[in-house]
C-alpha cells in the first residue's frame, strides 16, 4: 500500500492531479462485451478476431502505456525536484530604454539543453522554461519573472545589463497570498492562441517605431494601454498576466525536426504557388504555371515571415485570470480581459484569440449542474497558474496543450513584454525613485 501511495506521490508530486487509467480501461472492456451481445454478423466477427488476437496486440498496448507512465513519472520528479524563484522587476523612472533591450534578454536565456540525450530524457530532465508575469493587485501593477534557482544570477546580470538601475528583489509568490478558493472568490481566466500560423507575425514593436528612442509626445507604446487596464483595478479586485516561454524545437508540430522554419518555407511555397500565373504554350496549345507574381502585399507577408522565423523562438503559454471578491466583481472586466492583447493584432497577419478555461461555457440558462463544473474548472485554472504549468501533464484536460502553444520570435515576446522606459505614464507601475549604484572605487577614505 505505501509503494502504491509513493508511485502516486511522485507521479502527482509536480501536478497535484492522480491520474488513474484503469477507469477507462474496464469501460473500454465492458464495451467491447456489449457489442459481442448484440453486434451481429461481419462487425462483431471482427471484434472477436481481435479478441482472439489479444495476446499479440495487448501487450504492445501495455507496454506503450507503461512507458508513457514512466515518462511523465521521471518529468513530473525531476520537475519536482528543482527550486524555483519568483523575482519582481521595479524600473527606475529614469529609464530610456527601448524594447531591443528586452529582446536582446531574451537571446541570452534561450536555453536548450538538459534534454539534449536520450538519456537526460530518460530521467525526466526538461528544458528550463520561465513565466513572464505583469499582475495588478488592487491597481498597483508589478512585474515578474519566474524560473529555476540555479538561473538566478543569469536572470539578474542580463537585467542589469541591458536595464542598468533596475531593481530585482526576490518575492513571495503573490498567487498563494490569496486562497483563491471558487466559494469565495470569484474567478474568470482563458489561455490565448494565434489566429494564424505562427511564423506570421504579430504587430511588433518596429511597427510601432519603438526600435529607436523617440520623443515622449511621439511615443506610442502598445504596452502602456495593458498596465493602465491593470491599474484601473479598484479594492477587492486582482488580475494576473502571465507568458509561459521555452525555447521552440519543434513538438508543437508533431514531426521529428520540424519546427516553424519548415512551417514558414511551406507558407512561403503556398504564397507563391497561389500567385503564379499560367500561360498557353504556342507550341502545343497546352497551359503551363508561370513565374510567381506576388502582389506587393503578399510580398511584404512573404519578407515579413523570412525576417520573424530568422530569429529566435520560443513555445509561448499566454494566460489571464481576473479574481474579485463577489460583491466586487466586474462583468466587464471579461471583455476587457479577453482583448487585452489586442494591440498587438494585425489585420490579415497574426493576433491573439482566448482559448480553454472559462471560454468553454456559454451560460445558457437551460444548463444544470454547470456551477459545479465552472468551479472544478476554476480551481484547476489557479492550479495551473501557480504552478506555472503549460506544456506537461496534466493541465492539458479544460486547459491548453502543447498543440495550442504559440511560437513567437524574441522581437514578439519583447513587443508584448518589456519594462517601459520612463516617457511612458504608467502610474499604476511601481518605480523605483532613484537609480541605485557601487561607490566609485577611487572614493578618498
Amino acid at each position: 500500500m505505501s509503494f502504491v501511495t509513493d508511485i502516486e506521490k511522485k507521479i502527482t508530486g509536480q501536478t497535484g492531479v492522480r491520474f488513474e487509467p484503469w477507469p477507462l480501461f474496464v469501460i473500454g472492456l465492458l464495451l467491447l462485451f456489449i457489442s459481442l451481445i448484440f453486434m451481429q454478423g461481419l462487425a462483431a466477427r471482427a471484434i472477436s478476431l481481435a479478441l482472439f488476437l489479444a495476446p499479440l496486440w495487448l501487450p504492445l498496448l501495455l507496454v506503450g502505456g507503461a512507458w508513457d507512465l514512466w515518462y511523465i513519472f521521471q518529468r513530473s520528479e525531476f520537475l519536482a525536484k528543482q527550486k524555483y524563484v519568483l523575482l519582481e522587476i521595479k524600473p527606475p523612472r529614469s529609464l530610456v530604454k527601448t524594447p531591443l533591450a528586452m529582446e536582446t534578454f531574451f537571446t541570452t536565456i534561450h536555453f536548450t539543453g538538459g534534454e539534449s540525450t536520450w538519456y537526460a530524457r530518460f530521467r525526466g530532465g526538461t528544458r528550463p522554461f520561465w513565466s513572464l508575469e505583469m499582475a495588478s493587485f488592487e491597481g498597483q501593477v508589478h512585474f515578474y519573472i519566474w524560473g529555476r534557482e540555479g538561473f538566478r544570477r543569469t536572470l539578474e546580470s542580463q537585467l542589469y545589463a541591458q536595464y542598468p538601475g533596475v531593481q530585482i528583489t526576490e518575492a513571495v509568490d503573490y498567487t498563494r497570498a490569496l486562497n483563491a478558493k471558487t466559494d469565495e472568490w470569484s474567478i474568470w481566466g482563458c489561455d490565448f492562441k494565434s489566429t494564424a500560423e505562427d511564423p506570421l507575425p504579430i504587430k511588433t514593436y518596429m511597427e510601432f517605431g519603438l526600435d529607436k528612442v523617440q520623443k515622449e509626445p511621439e511615443q506610442v507604446d502598445p504596452i502602456a494601454g495593458i498596465i493602465e487596464f491593470l491599474g484601473s483595478l479598484g479594492p477587492g479586485e486582482y488580475l494576473w498576466l502571465q507568458l509561459v516561454i521555452r525555447a521552440h524545437k519543434g513538438e508543437k508540430y508533431g514531426k521529428p525536426n520540424y519546427t516553424w522554419k519548415d512551417e514558414a518555407k511551406k507558407m512561403i511555397e503556398k504564397i507563391r504557388h497561389d500567385t503564379r500565373e499560367t500561360y498557353v504554350d504556342a507550341a502545343t496549345g497546352e497551359e503551363r504555371p508561370g513565374f510567381p507574381n506576388p502582389t506587393k502585399g503578399q510580398s511584404e507577408k512573404i519578407a515579413a515571415i523570412e525576417r520573424n522565423v530568422a530569429k529566435l523562438a520560443f513555445d509561448v503559454g499566454a494566460r489571464g485570470i481576473y479574481l474579485a471578491r463577489p460583491d466586487k466583481f466586474r462583468v466587464p472586466m471579461i471583455t476587457q480581459l479577453l482583448t487585452v492583447f489586442k494591440a498587438f493584432t494585425s489585420e490579415g497577419w497574426n493576433g491573439f484569440r482566448p482559448n480553454a478555461w472559462m471560454t468553454k461555457f456559454d451560460d445558457y440558462p437551460w444548463e444544470v449542474g454547470v456551477d459545479k463544473k465552472k468551479n472544478y474548472f476554476r480551481a484547476r485554472l489557479i492550479e495551473a497558474y501557480r504552478r506555472r504549468q503549460f506544456f506537461y501533464e496534466p493541465f492539458f484536460y479544460g486547459g491548453s496543450s502543447p498543440a495550442d502553444a504559440m511560437v513567437m520570435s524574441t522581437e514578439e515576446l519583447a513587443t508584448i513584454f518589456h519594462i517601459p522606459s520612463a516617457s511612458t505614464p504608467t502610474p499604476g507601475l511601481a518605480r523605483v525613485p532613484s537609480a541605485t549604484a557601487e561607490a566609485p572605487v577611487n572614493l578618498p577614505t
